[in-house]
């Protein structure tokens, strides 16, 4: 094979590999505010105005900041990134996943999918991890001030980047190569050699698509959280569920490890049934 073939790992952020939602480890407790005052504002603004939630929760987010006269600038939303609590192994997981998958001739690039906020996931300890993080972002004013969403990604909009990256066609603002027909063949990470990585019901699109697509869902979860994984399990949205517990040795990391060992033949049985089938269209044009 001319290049090791890409595994795409897919995640999501706030309770896959945070303990809860990045904006409650310090923003809204600066705002003065309890998680759950905050989130139930956020979805009564949402039922009052028809919004999506997750505008809702941008938008609130800035109201705050302005109400408390307190302007969010991008530096400080990336600073926020430092106080984030990650489950354990996470810090240490892409390095031993990208070293294990290179040991096996393939080469894993890791890509956030997520309805948090792209300026935090970066000023993490984790952010430098990442391919590409696809999260909500907000724009700038010439102050740096943020003063209206940029992208939000809500639980269906996740799905459009599976075929970004499915399709090589990386960048949010390139939509005609995105809409383009692409042969299966040309695809540089086929559906079959992405793994997502969620936590529960906002992400069942994006599991659902994968694993019928080919490749494979997990669940990750934490004792609270482990009938939500059953769940899934048994409406058949999911391939494979795993406590959120990212050490080497654990449930999830030898799950993965087992997924990628997998992988490796599969990838080299589909090169050389490609290029069996060139060899043959070759001999018959040629006769």
């Amino acid at each position: 094979m001319d290049r090791r073939p890409t595994i795409a790992l897919l995640y999501d952020f706030d309770k896959t590999l945070t303990t809860r939602d990045m904006q409650e480890y310090t923003f809204i407790p600066a705002l003065g505010l309890s998680a759950e005052e905050f989130w139930r504002q956020a979805n009564d603004l949402a039922l009052e105005q028809g919004m999506d939630r997750i505008l809702a929760y941008m938008k609130l987010m800035l109201d705050e900041s302005k109400r408390q006269r307190r302007p969010i600038r991008r530096s400080d939303f990336v600073a926020l990134g430092t106080g984030l609590e990650f489950f354990p192994g996470v810090e240490a997981w892409f390095p031993l996943i990208n070293a294990q998958a290179e040991a096996l001739g393939l080469e894993a690039q890791h890509f956030i999918i997520s309805s948090g906020l792209t300026e935090i996931i970066e000023g993490s300890p984790i952010g430098g991890f990442f391919e590409r993080i696809y999260a909500c972002e907000y724009l700038y004013d010439e102050n740096g001030v943020a003063v209206w969403p940029k992208l939000a990604v809500n639980y269906t909009a996740k799905t459009q980047f599976l075929f970004r990256i499915n399709k090589g066609v990386l960048e949010v603002s390139e939509d005609e190569a995105l809409n383009a027909y692409t042969a299966e063949a040309d695809r540089p990470v086929p559906f079959r050699n992405m793994i997502y990585i969620g936590d529960g019901l906002t992400d069942v699109p994006t599991m659902k698509l994968v694993k019928e697509s080919g490749g494979s869902s997990i669940a990750v979860h934490t004792e609270r959280t482990r009938a939500v994984a059953h769940r899934l399990m048994n409406e058949g949205r999911i391939n494979y569920y795993a406590p959120a517990d990212y050490r080497e040795g654990s449930e999830l990391c030898t799950l993965v490890k087992t997924i990628l060992e997998m992988l490796g033949p599969q990838n080299r049985l589909e090169y050389e049934a490609s290029r069996m089938r060139l060899d043959a269209l070759d001999s018959r044009l040629h006769q």
